[in-house]
């Protein structure tokens, strides 16, 4: 993982590159998006690992329908070129962490026992966004095993106020 991580963060950053230079960040949010689906499928990665396969014929299995881009094409040429097509998986995630830092936005899950409430979330977005002092994109998840209170992701930053580790902390403490 870390390898192809590593070999996708430089196409990754001419990809934003392209976007921002031509203004068009959200479009190719979303043709980076569709392309790494369409790469994930497992007749489309097996294809796109075959030795005899051809370049263009790669690339148009891999063009959302519609707003045909030609930069983006030269840019799927590219990586087919250096048979780095199936590494769009993690160029899309890198492009899109590059870009919430140019829109100064930062995303974060919260996972919580049960389902938050719109005032309750309302509340949590407002709080975040004075903490990190950006827009913050709140997705969310129900996990029952954390008993109660919360768990927020936020890229390097996790906060766990879960009801689960804090009693595993109090059961530490009172080990010891």
């Amino acid at each position: 993982m870390s390898q192809a991580l590593t070999l996708a963060r430089p196409y990754a950053r001419a990809a934003f590159a392209l976007a921002q230079e031509g203004g068009r960040l959200p479009q190719w949010s979303q043709m980076i998006g569709f392309a790494a689906q369409a790469s994930a499928v497992p007749q489309a990665h097996d294809a796109l690992r075959h030795p005899l396969a051809k370049a263009e014929a790669l690339v148009d299995l891999l063009l959302p329908p519609g707003d045909s881009d030609p930069t983006f094409r030269r840019f799927l040429v590219e990586l087919a070129g250096h048979r780095r097509l199936t590494l769009l998986p993690e160029i899309f995630g890198l492009f899109e962490l590059l870009r919430a830092d140019a829109e100064h936005r930062v995303k974060a899950t919260v996972t919580s026992a049960q389902p938050l409430d719109e005032a309750t979330l309302s509340k949590l977005r407002e709080s975040l966004r004075k903490r990190f002092g950006r827009e913050v994109d709140v997705t969310t998840a129900v996990d029952a095993g954390l008993i109660g209170g919360a768990v927020i992701d936020a890229g390097d930053i996790v906060i766990d106020g879960s009801l689960r580790t804090k009693l595993a902390r109090l059961g530490a403490a009172l080990a010891n």
